[in-house]
């Protein structure tokens, strides 16, 4: 693995990085967009080709882990034959967070790929109510695709679940026993204000990380993990399972200070961090030179300087980032 080349001015190493596939989804759900979504012209939308050759530059400069991400990933025409490409790169890590929708008939394929590892969304465990949340999806379809990356032998399976009060948050108890059942990770996210949503109020649905440990430390107790994950969660475990319970507190808990990634949209922005503006047009430079990749590396490089020192959410359900999380890219 390349020694790691991008440092940002206050000496974090990043060496992780999430590149966007898509921004279109086969769910709508309500915190990631809005119900009738504007989608990108073909043109605007970064090739597959650009994807793994930004992705090998990456791995150039130090990059350990990369996850693809979207909208939904799996959505995206030939995503085996970029799956299989970056597959080749020698990551440590190699991941992609999915609704799980495609699963049942996909998951096989991306582990021969050599995918190592999935998150997978899953918000309830009731079908009405999953219905709700992602106005589209079939809560059943994505419980096969849990059981199908399981049976395709993923051991690095993860569940993400966004917790809204008045919502999903009454369901914490019968998620944790459902990650025991299949002895999956399980994460439990606070909504994070990007994008303009009408279909309920963040700041009355905010339900954070500690109220959610609360919940579950009336059943189970909660040790701390001291391993670093390399990621944004924090993660425990109970005494009896090797079940992992992250919470991940844009909120409550801002972990910025050993924050290690970046990401890259769709369209080939490279944004610096999740809830700051500061990007790089990486499109305009893949293109302007299609034969060499010094320019491509500089320009990463350089863009480290624009990453901030932290990001500033509030909670009080205004809307600080205009971009949907479609757009964002995990």
């Amino acid at each position: 693995m390349p020694q790691a080349k991008l440092t940002d001015r206050f000496g974090r190493t990043v060496n992780y990085v999430r590149l966007s596939v898509t921004d279109r989804c086969d769910f709508r759900c309500v915190y990631c967009m809005a119900e009738d979504m504007t989608f990108l012209p073909r043109q605007q939308v970064l090739t597959l080709e650009e994807i793994a050759r930004l992705a090998r530059n990456f791995v150039a400069l130090g990059t350990e882990k990369i996850r693809l991400t979207g909208g939904e990933p799996l959505v995206r025409k030939d995503i085996l034959e970029l799956v299989r490409e970056v597959g080749t790169y020698g990551l440590r890590d190699f991941a992609m967070t999915t609704n799980g929708s495609q699963l049942p008939t996909m998951a096989e394929k991306l582990h021969q790929a050599g995918l190592h590892r999935l998150n997978i969304s899953l918000d309830s465990l009731d079908s009405e109510k999953f219905r709700s949340i992602t106005r589209t999806g079939n809560l059943q379809q994505v419980l096969d695709g849990i059981d199908a990356a399981r049976d395709a032998g993923f051991r690095g399976i993860k569940l993400n679940t966004v917790v809204m009060k008045g919502r999903n948050d009454e369901e914490i108890p019968e998620l944790i026993e459902f990650a025991r059942r299949k002895q999956v990770d399980i994460s439990f996210i606070e909504e994070m204000p990007l994008g303009e949503i009408s279909e309920h109020d963040r700041g009355l649905a905010l339900c954070t990380s500690e109220e959610v440990r609360d919940i579950i430390r009336q059943r189970h107790e909660l040790i701390p993990v001291a391993k670093d994950s390399g990621g944004p969660a924090r993660y425990y475990q109970m005494p009896d399972s090797d079940v992992r319970v992250g919470f991940i507190s844009p909120h409550s808990h801002n972990f910025c200070s050993t924050c290690n990634r970046v990401r890259v949209t769709v369209e080939g922005r490279l944004l610096l961090c999740l809830g700051n503006e500061h990007s790089v047009d990486l499109r305009r430079v893949l293109r302007g030179n299609p034969v060499t990749d010094d320019k491509l590396q500089q320009a990463i490089i350089d863009a480290m300087d624009l990453k901030p020192e932290r990001h500033h959410f509030s909670s009080n359900g205004e809307v600080q980032i205009l971009r949907f999380m479609n757009m964002t890219g995990g």
